[in-house]
Formats: structure tokens, C-alpha cells, sequence
């Protein structure tokens, strides 16, 4: 995609604008990746430091087999906390978004 030569500076920020607005609308946009979480078998909560509701996680690091799945739905603090249950003890790496 080639970007636009606009005369008009004002024109220019305005088109800047709603394309970043779109891109900066993502979910994925404004994640972090939480690095060497430490799971115990059974329920696990975890502070995701996003200060506000979790919209989403993904492993994306981990160290030993385990199935691993959310009871965010029963989750009271979803604006501090994520809340996985795991089948085995593991550390894993999560992106929280």
C-alpha cells in the first residue's frame, strides 16, 4: 500500500487519522506478553497489568503438556485478573490483550 501525498497538512492528519484509528481499534493493538507464569495443576489467577477487562489470551510459550483453558465467564475481577485452569503444572508465556 503506498500512502497518499496530500497538499493540504490538515487533509494529510485527518487521513492519518482514520487509518490509525482503525488499527489502534484492534484488540491485538494494545496487548502485553506476561513472560515465565508459573501454572500449578488445577486454578490459576493471574494479574494480566492491563487495567481493564481482558478481551483475550493466547499462549504463546510453553514448557511442559498441559491443557490449558479460562473460567473468565465466573471471573469477578476480569479488569485485574485472568483466571486459566490447567491440566499439569507448567510455565508458559501469555499475551493478554
Amino acid at each position: 500500500m503506498q500512502l497518499p501525498l496530500l497538499s493540504n497538512s490538515s487533509l494529510m492528519m485527518s487521513k492519518w487519522k482514520s487509518v490509525l484509528d482503525v488499527l489502534l481499534g484492534k484488540p491485538l493493538s494494545n496487548s502485553s506478553i506476561l513472560v515465565g507464569i508459573q501454572l500449578k495443576s488445577g486454578a490459576n489467577v493471574i494479574n494480566h497489568l492491563l487495567d481493564r477487562d481482558l478481551q483475550g489470551w493466547i499462549i504463546v510459550r510453553q514448557d511442559a503438556l498441559a491443557s490449558i483453558y479460562d473460567t473468565q465467564d465466573l471471573n469477578q475481577t476480569p479488569q485485574l485478573t485472568l483466571q486459566l485452569t490447567s491440566s499439569a503444572k507448567t510455565v508458559v508465556d501469555i499475551l493478554v490483550f
